[in-house]
């Protein structure tokens, strides 16, 4: 019977370890925008397209910046070698244009999203925004999957597809 209750505890520990590591993957105060990502794991394309563009510096900024961050998967949905053409130095204008359409100055938490029907990027072009079935639809084809990750300057809102200014 002790050796059950020890197992119990230790299975329900090991739980409650995983599950604050898993939680951790997504929100850091103490982490900037691009550490909180790079330790998440799903944002593996988006740090090296930041990389290629120079803009890792600006997100460890200050800020504060709210960024609708495509995951891996939403990368993999632009039409094939797209990434890689957009990684090549000669594109990084290009490449700087589309990051920074999916960055807005400040801090913008899901529930001030919601009221809202458009938010103009750093880039200088607008996001439109629509609630639709409970979902934050940003262009008309990228949901929101998971909002207000909290880093040490700003927010990350989690996107399913790549936003093209």
């Amino acid at each position: 019977m002790k050796m059950i209750k020890t197992t119990i505890l230790t299975l329900m520990s090991l739980t409650l370890i995983t599950g604050m590591a898993v939680a951790g993957n997504y929100k850091s105060d103490k982490k900037d925008i691009v550490d909180t990502a790079v330790a998440a794991g799903s944002f593996n394309t988006l740090a090296t397209a930041l990389q290629a563009a120079g803009l890792i510096d600006t997100l460890k900024g200050d800020g504060p910046f709210t960024v609708f961050a495509p995951t891996d998967e939403a990368f993999t949905k632009l039409p094939e070698g797209t990434v890689e053409n957009l990684l090549k130095p000669e594109n990084k204008d290009k490449l700087t244009a589309i990051l920074t359409y999916h960055v807005v100055s400040g801090k913008v938490y899901a529930k001030q999203v919601v009221d809202l029907d458009s938010a103009t990027t750093v880039e200088g072009s607008d996001i439109s925004i629509v609630v639709k079935d409970g979902n934050v639809i940003l262009n008309g084809n990228s949901t929101v999957t998971k909002t207000d990750i909290k880093t040490s300057n700003g927010i990350i809102h989690v996107i399913d597809q790549v936003l093209m200014p």
